[in-house]
């Protein structure tokens, strides 16, 4: 009789063995896949990580680069008189004198020109727009880069005036017995009013509307028990101001301080400079104080700004420069001391650079205070317009609108 085996054993141990075989070949081919996202995922950290860090590098060194060397390239021939000013509105040449104000393009191109008599032209610019109006006169012309946006006729003469970036007006305007400040849109409507006594609120002294022409900062100035006080107070001519009387929104009193230089920076950030001090405020409805440094007892000689910086100039007594140039971020904090000898005529913050200039020199520093250019002009130059490129500016001279490449 034949023998009979049991072979649903072996099947069973090779099922096991199968089995057990086919599992260490997922699980194995899991691990590979596993182990291949990990080494795909840690190269495109390490590829990544130093694409960043050489965009760093490239970028720190395009910052802090110095340059070594000026290139001048002739501009458009242009005209200005001798009494003529010459300002840069925005990467363009506006240039206003008692006959008329026109407007060139970077290469010196007329863009616009605008007749009026004036006996004392002022200008105010903010972004776009610029306003020219003659102290003591009732005239205020407003333009902006494309032209003309309209004329206001103020009927009381003018002792100040500003203007925002959508050519809205803000004017201080001597009355008989009071004195007025008036705001206007571009086309000389009136907005609001509301007039200051000597007696009640005190004189106004410095003005100043936020770039979208809601809000105006006024710095008032009245004696008070044998001394003097200022009031640096806000008004509200938007929304949340129309509930006010005459717009109120907050202020500020300084005992015993002059307060001669209100200005905004943005449409939420101000300053103010007096005699021994500097405040920042903060607020796009009712601005409260932000921060207030004690700058000492040395006199402000110049005040300079754009929407990142405030720069104080300080006649200097060591060894380190004739001048010294404290630099305010918008939050009030100070950024940088530097020095430098050179008689400056303006002082410009753009590119997050500092251009310093008079017209036969310029001085470029970084931030830091480092010196990244400085040298000689070829002729005297009038007025410099930064552009976007940092290491390229407009130089207006009496007879041109040039072009310098720093390399």
């Amino acid at each position: 009789m034949a023998e009979v085996r049991d072979f649903s054993k072996y099947a069973e141990k090779i099922n096991r063995a199968d089995s057990q075989d086919t599992s260490e070949r997922g699980t194995s081919y899991k691990e590979r896949i596993r182990s291949h996202k990990l080494i795909v995922f840690f190269r495109t950290i390490v590829i990544v990580a130093t694409i960043a860090l050489l965009t760093v590098v490239i970028y720190v060194s395009w910052r802090d680069k110095e340059y070594s060397e000026a290139t001048y390239t002739k501009g458009a021939p242009i005209t200005n008189g001798a009494d003529a000013r010459v300002v840069s509105l925005n990467g363009h040449i506006v240039q206003y004198s008692k006959d008329g104000v026109s407007c060139l393009d970077a290469g010196g191109q007329a863009l616009w020109n605008q007749t009026y008599e004036m006996q004392s032209p002022i200008a105010r610019t903010c972004g776009d727009a610029i306003a020219i109006g003659d102290y003591n006169g009732h005239n205020i012309y407003v333009n902006n880069v494309s032209g003309a946006l309209g004329e206001v006729d103020t009927n009381l003469p003018i002792r100040d005036f500003c203007v925002s970036s959508q050519g809205v007006v803000a004017a201080v305007l001597d009355g008989k017995d009071v004195t007025w400040i008036y705001l206007y849109d571009a086309q000389g409507n009136t907005l609001a009013n509301f007039k200051t006594t000597m007696k009640d609120s005190g004189y106004p002294i410095s003005i100043s509307i936020s770039p979208n022409g809601e809000l105006v900062c006024v710095s008032y100035l009245y004696p008070r028990e044998g001394s003097v006080m200022t009031s640096v107070s806000f008004f509200n001519f938007g929304s949340v101001g129309q509930n006010s009387i005459d717009n109120f929104a907050s202020s500020y009193d300084y005992p015993g301080v002059v307060v001669p230089y209100v200005q905004f920076m943005t449409t939420d950030k101000a300053f103010a400079v007096s005699d021994d001090r500097m405040m920042f405020y903060t607020g796009s409805e009712k601005p409260v104080i932000q921060v207030e440094n004690f700058t000492g007892d040395d006199e402000v000689r110049s005040v300079y700004f754009n929407d990142s910086y405030v720069g104080l100039v300080y006649a200097n007594s060591t060894d380190e420069g004739a001048y010294r140039l404290q630099v305010y971020n918008t939050s009030g904090s100070l950024v940088l001391t530097t020095y430098f000898d050179m008689e400056y005529s303006e002082i410009i913050f753009t590119n997050k650079q500092i251009v310093i200039y008079n017209e036969d020199e310029f001085l470029l520093k970084d931030m830091n205070g480092h010196i990244k250019y400085e040298g000689v002009f070829k002729e005297p130059v009038r007025t410099v317009v930064p552009t976007t490129t940092m290491s390229k500016f407009i130089l207006v001279t009496r007879t041109s609108a040039d072009t310098m490449i720093l390399k």
